[in-house]
Parts: structure tokens; sequence; C-alpha cells
């Protein structure tokens, strides 16, 4: 077999065109979880109660995460309620927790009152919380107020 210059020879082989990937390819996945830790950047600070109250400041530590969406009443620096964002009248306000106690898991309310609000304000609402069955209220605050005892 004779072989002509600038040609070597060969053997034939067949290539495969389609060859299984032996790697995974990550790229769109990382981009998909990015778009969307970005989304839940932008949109979390968005689903907190949207009733102005201006907190007291305490010492106090944060409370665990809740498995359900926290049940909140509000109570603005002019002493109306908010349930949740809708405004609700006092004589309303024990109907309609009964009404969403059937829907809810936790016996948990948070109490969201402005600091301004008179005392006996707070503690009129605190006991129809506790005529409505809501034996555990949690007082929200802000943090970095003046700690006690040094």
């Amino acid at each position: 077999m004779a072989i002509s210059p600038g040609k070597r020879a060969t053997p034939r082989r067949r290539r495969r065109r389609h060859a299984p990937m032996s790697e995974i390819n990550v790229t769109p996945f990382v981009d998909v979880m990015l778009v969307l830790l970005i989304i839940f950047m932008v949109a979390a600070p968005l689903l907190t109660v949207g009733v102005p109250v201006q907190l007291p400041q305490t010492a106090a530590s944060a409370v665990a995460a809740e498995p359900e969406e926290p049940l909140a009443l509000s109570i603005p620096a002019d002493g109306r309620l908010f349930l949740m964002d809708e405004a609700i009248s006092d004589d309303a306000l024990i109907t309609r927790l009964g009404e969403m106690t059937a829907q809810r898991n936790s016996r948990k309310i948070f109490l969201r009152a402005d600091g301004s609000v008179p005392h006996a304000r707070v503690m009129q609402v605190m006991g129809a919380l506790n005529a409505a069955g809501y034996n555990a209220i949690v007082l929200v605050t802000d943090t970095g107020g003046p700690r006690m005892g040094g």
C-alpha cells in the first residue's frame, strides 16, 4: 500500500455525534437562584404590616419565627385598631378575631402599639384579646432601648 506524500495513514474510526455529557451544567440553576434571591430581598421588607406605628424601644430579644403568618393587631398614635392592614372598630374586634380563630393553628397574636398610646388603652385591647381566646399576646417593640440594671 503506497502512501502519498502529505497524507497520513490513520485508522478509520466512527465518531459519535452526540456523546453523553458526564457533567451537569449548573449555570442556569445558579442564574435562577440569584434572580429569586434578589426578588425575595426586595419583597421581604414589603411583607410587614403596613400600619405606621412608632414602637417603643426595649432591650428585649427577638421572638422566634412562626410557621404561619403571624396575626398582628396595631394601635397607632390616634388609638384606632387595625387587624393586619384592615381598620376595625372596638365592637367588631372580638367577633372578627373569633372568625379568624377557626382558620388558624396558632393562638398567638402580635400587639403593635405606638409608644404614645396611653397604657390604659393598651390594657383595654389586651383584655379584649384575652376575651377572644388569645392568651399568648406578644408585645412588639423596637430593639436598642435602655437596659435596666446596667
